[in-house]
């Protein structure tokens, strides 16, 4: 016997796994695919892939599973914000609207809980008057430390939107950095390798940034920075092999005397610009006073 699941807006060209493991059970993914093999999970009468990418009115049939156990997933404890503080944020948005909502990050606060991090950015608007009738998806990242411009999507479809935007590099983001020492004025591109550990593999990947210098004396550089592929600490660690680390971080920096210490990291997701439906979006944030601060005072 099976039960049967249309699907609708919300899984549009979402993958077949992902729709199973959300709405159905969650196995691990070598059982999933051992369903499918053996024609336990039917999509429009077919025998087809995890991979397979769903579109809406796809007609899902589950044969009997209900001796199957799903894999326990660790509790996320949410983070449960005060109303002085929601009210807060609205001093932080640059655009609301029924898709989509962006906002002015403000530094020190991750965009989701972690394992050392509680108070988020998603817990809290979530509580707010800005998704009263939706909930937020994350589309992208800026790291705890950094300030900026971020968008959450207030629904599935603009949230898949956005992350192919975002994959076939189509979102354009512009960074404001303070790093140590004068940057040499011949350096445009920033190219490297950049190494990353998955299950103790080492692994490489290009990572390719412009670079612009706006402002520089012998101590510090001010720069406009533009990355065009998407890598994790892209920008810090790049800055970092150029010998100008961004002032304030704390896990790529050179070991000498000259370091300032300041809990501000002196980089700021600046601006971002997109197209959808013919329509161009661009959207600035101000950077922080901390950020300012230090700019007319040392360069």
């Amino acid at each position: 016997m099976s039960k049967s699941y249309t699907i609708d807006d919300d899984y549009n060209y979402s993958r077949l796994d992902k729709w199973f493991k959300n709405e159905i059970i969650n196995l691990p993914h070598s059982l999933l695919e051992k369903l499918l093999r053996q024609n336990k999970v039917k999509v429009n009468k077919k025998k087809t892939k995890s991979s397979y990418r769903l579109q809406k009115g796809d007609l899902i049939e589950v044969y009997d599973i209900s001796k199957l156990k799903p894999v326990g997933k660790k509790e996320r404890i949410k983070y449960i914000p005060k109303k002085k503080e929601v009210g807060t944020y609205d001093d932080y948005v640059i655009e609301d609207n029924e898709n989509f909502i962006i906002i002015n990050k403000p530094a020190g606060i991750p965009v989701q809980s972690g394992t050392k991090s509680f108070k988020n950015i998603i817990d809290i608007l979530k509580n707010s008057k800005y998704f009263e009738n939706s909930k937020p998806f994350i589309v992208h990242r800026l790291d705890k430390e950094t300030s900026g411009v971020l968008i959450i999507a207030k629904n599935r479809k603009y949230a898949q939107l956005f992350t192919s935007l975002f994959r076939i590099r189509k979102i354009h983001k512009t960074y404001l950095a303070i790093v140590y020492g004068k940057v040499d004025k011949f350096i445009k591109v920033m190219k490297d390798d950049l190494i990353y550990y998955e299950n103790n593999k080492k692994i490489f990947q290009k990572a390719v940034s412009n670079i612009k210098i706006i402002k520089s004396n012998e101590g510090y550089s001010y720069l406009e920075l533009n990355p065009i592929t998407g890598r994790k600490h892209q920008l810090r660690k790049q800055l970092l092999k150029i010998g100008s680390p961004i002032i304030g971080d704390d896990k790529y920096f050179l070991n000498n005397s000259k370091r300032i210490k300041t809990k501000n990291l002196m980089l700021h997701a600046y601006k971002i610009k997109f197209m959808i439906n013919k329509i161009q979006y661009n959207f600035k944030a101000k950077y922080p006073k901390l950020f300012e601060d230090f700019l007319n005072k040392n360069i």
